[in-house]
């Protein structure tokens, strides 16, 4: 299954130019079972980021564009009554999918963006009372804007912390940016599309590897010991959950497979650290007063604890 990972993120990295690290960290969420928060400016590739993985790995692809009038239901379905049956009938949101792109999550209230907590944590889906499992591969991108504050609702601490990673995509270099240009007007005269290169089955084999790397007691107590530090700094006002030391370890799993490796070294653990913990810890008034950067504070934490050997 590593040729077939290995040609995976080399089509991937084809498609999308100038993300390559954002790109690994995508493919390790999924293989994690996780979900992902993307925060980018608008025209920065987020949403093809998304689909060209969905269409990559074998999945059914499903994109909600959040609203301030999108309602629950609009997100999980309801029941309706059938006139010409004379009975109920449940019917199924877009929830129900493999990929789901949740766009500009932040331009929906907060009782609207909770209908996903359910289907995120539990991969199930309550409508009217009855329960929908669903797929073993149920992923959850979610996009926002991190430029406009009007007509948008911040996600509470609780629906962040359901989210594996945060990632940050930014403008591409000169360089890529041109290559952008180029693909764009070849792909609109060939009509060439990524084509699939997973199935669902290899694809669930892949996840159960992951869950089988090895992780030492000594790379476990690193990780606890990063967590349980970002509850001392006097510039955070809360620091990480335990959830948060999950999401690490499962990441690091995933980072170490795609790297060829069935253990997680301390190495893994830094590669994945920032994105799992950026969204999780929540600054004091004045260090954000002071516009200081959490992935700054990150980085120091994890440059005073010592690396096991």
């Amino acid at each position: 299954m590593r040729a077939e990972l290995t040609s995976l993120m080399e089509q991937y990295q084809e498609r999308i130019i100038g993300q390559d690290e954002n790109l690994t960290y995508l493919l390790t969420v999924l293989l994690a079972d996780g979900h992902v928060l993307i925060e980018g400016v608008p025209g920065t590739g987020k949403t093809k980021m998304v689909k060209t993985l969905a269409t990559l790995v074998g999945g059914k692809f499903n994109r909600i564009q959040f609203t301030p009038d999108l309602l629950p239901s609009d997100i999980t379905g309801s029941k309706i009554f059938n006139m010409k049956e004379s009975q109920f009938e449940t019917l199924k949101g877009p929830v129900f999918t493999n990929v789901l792109l949740a766009d500009e999550i932040n331009r929906t209230p907060a009782k609207t963006q909770a209908a996903l907590l359910e289907a995120m944590e539990e991969k199930q889906v309550t409508i009217q009372g009855e329960t929908f499992l669903l797929p073993d591969l149920f992923f959850v991108a979610a996009t926002q804007n991190p430029i406009e504050y009007e007509g948008t609702y911040p996600l509470p601490e609780a629906q962040q912390d359901r989210f594996m990673m945060k990632l940050i995509v930014d403008f591409p270099n000169l360089e890529a940016e041109t290559q952008v240009l180029t693909n764009v007007i070849n792909e609109a005269k060939t009509g060439q599309m990524p084509v699939s290169l997973l199935t669902e089955a290899s694809l669930s084999q892949v996840k159960k590897d992951v869950k089988g790397v090895e992780i030492k007691d000594s790379v476990k107590q690193y990780i606890v010991e990063i967590i349980r530090k970002t509850r001392e700094q006097e510039a955070v006002q809360y620091g990480a959950s335990t959830r948060a030391a999950i999401a690490i370890a499962k990441t690091a799993q995933a980072w170490a497979y795609l790297a060829g490796r069935d253990y997680v070294t301390p190495d893994d653990v830094k590669q994945v650290v920032r994105p799992c913990l950026r969204h999780r810890i929540l600054l004091s008034p004045y260090a954000e007063v002071e516009g200081t950067d959490v992935d700054n504070i990150i980085a120091s934490i994890v440059g005073t604890i010592p690396v096991p050997r």
